[in-house]
């Protein structure tokens, strides 16, 4: 990793306090989060003043103990939350500079730039072709040869074209989980967002299956900006570009990947990514 590409700077350092360390991005910031704090319906505020800039076209990992908020964060970035009456949300989430969290903002337009893959594989119960044809007919209205050839892009993306172009019309949910879940990333890029959001997309996945996904991640970065949550500290450093360690719903630290595991600034964060805790 060239460390100069990322530009890391000390940032809302105070005597006694934790250090943030963020990016000066500048223009290259996809995603800015400003005082961003979340509570629950029950009163439980699960983030607290989250301040961050998303790089564009890097991957970013989110790494923490369970319940530190950084699933929660994640889905603040198409505003899922919105599908659970009583949560409340405050500060800021700029994409490309404009607010998504006023009330203005058309989720389904805000939910195509910004997709999303989940911990455990979801494909519908349907097709092959037709899993990775839904969200395409929501947004465009296409020919039959634009659709066979956006699906085929998306699979081959995916690395699954090779291996699913003799059966697509058959069940999605025939596929192994690792293709399963490849199905589900082919879905989401089919419909061209600008941002990936992936919430533990390898928990649930055999080692071989979770190196096809990781090798995949990589390879995406160049078109997509990615942000994943993870807990395997190992993947977060071998696929991330930053990394930002949370904890009970604060941003504890945040830099290049390579100084968060080899250098971490904070304590807190050396503590928890060599397994003294969390």
């Amino acid at each position: 990793m060239n460390m100069s590409d990322n530009n890391f700077q000390s940032v809302n350092a105070q005597p006694g306090k934790d250090a943030v360390s963020q990016s000066d991005l500048g223009m290259l910031a996809k995603l800015e989060v400003k005082n961003l704090d979340f509570t629950y319906q029950n009163g439980h505020r699960v983030l607290k003043s989250v301040n961050m800039n998303i790089r564009k076209n890097a991957v970013t990992a989110f790494i923490g103990p369970s319940g530190c908020g950084k699933s929660t964060l994640l889905r603040t970035f198409n505003r899922m939350y919105d599908l659970y009456p009583g949560q409340t949300v405050a500060g800021e989430i700029l994409l490309d500079g404009r607010n998504i969290l006023t009330k203005d903002v058309d989720l389904n337009d805000l939910r195509a730039k910004v997709g999303m893959v989940f911990q455990k594989p979801t494909p519908f119960p349907m097709s092959i072709y037709e899993n990775v044809a839904f969200g395409i007919r929501l947004y465009e209205k296409i020919s039959k040869a634009e659709m066979d050839v956006r699906v085929e892009a998306a699979l081959t993306e995916t690395a699954l074209w090779s291996e699913v172009k003799e059966k697509l019309h058959q069940s999605g949910l025939g596929l192994s989980g690792g293709q399963q879940q490849r199905l589900c990333i082919a879905r989401a890029i089919a419909i061209r967002p600008e941002v990936l959001l992936l919430d533990e997309p390898t928990s649930a996945l055999d080692p071989i299956s979770t190196a096809k996904v990781e090798e995949l991640v990589s390879q995406l970065k160049g078109d997509f900006t990615i942000v994943i949550v993870t807990h395997n500290m190992q993947q977060a450093s071998r696929i991330s570009d930053s990394t930002a360690f949370m904890y009970l719903g604060e941003l504890i630290e945040y830099g290049a990947t390579e100084q968060i595991f080899q250098a971490p600034k904070v304590k807190r964060t050396e503590d928890y990514i060599t397994g003294r805790y969390g």
